[in-house]
């Protein structure tokens, strides 16, 4: 979701291609032998295949919301909050909504593992409505994903936490229209299917 977040607010034009993991098609294959989602094939057959690493491409092209720029703090403070998010963070989550897969059985000691660092996001949106200011910044779109499967595995449970800031700042990314916008369902793309442009 977040590689469709900064190519829609970018502008950059692209090919979707809609694939189902279960039912990976030879070109995913093809392109990178990890085989995950997303991966983005610039048109000089350059592989690109992390999320963050697509929403770097998109914006270093074109970035009118500035989400390269933010209103407070730099690039390296955000980049730095964002690898709290895609490591212990993002390692706890999957542990948390998954926990069978890891041999566990419950994921709440995963859940309350990442309390404090939830807190110190709604700490954070204490000096503005934005993780690093008064706009929307990389970190945002980049955390904000994750955030919401977190909540969406019990949500009573996320809503009594004594997070009011950043419920509210989850509240408006999701209603926004550019989240709205790559919440768009596409067919499964199959080899041969017409292309499909986005945004």
């Amino acid at each position: 979701m977040r590689a469709r977040l900064a190519i829609a607010a970018s502008g950059q034009p692209c090919e979707l291609r809609e694939v189902v993991l279960r039912d990976k098609p030879q070109a995913l294959l093809d392109a990178s032998p990890k085989a995950t989602v997303p991966v983005l094939v610039d048109t000089d057959g350059r592989i690109v295949d992390q999320s963050l690493d697509i929403m770097l491409w998109a914006l270093r092209r074109k970035d009118p919301g500035r989400w390269l720029e933010p209103a407070r703090g730099g690039m390296t403070a955000m980049l730095a909050l964002v690898a709290e998010c895609d490591g212990p963070f993002k390692q706890q989550l999957d542990r948390y909504k998954y926990p069978q897969r890891y041999q566990e059985a419950s994921g709440e000691r995963f859940r309350d593992a990442s309390m404090a660092w939830l807190s110190s996001l709604d700490n954070r949106l204490d000096d503005g409505s934005f993780l690093f200011g008064d706009r929307p910044a990389l970190a945002d779109m980049a955390i904000a994903p994750f955030v919401r499967q977190f909540a969406h595995v019990e949500a009573d449970w996320f809503q009594a936490q004594p997070w009011p800031r950043l419920r509210r700042w989850l509240s408006d990314w999701k209603e926004s229209e550019l989240f709205q916008a790559v919440m768009a369902r596409y067919p499964q793309w199959k080899d041969g299917d017409p292309p499909t442009c986005f945004p």
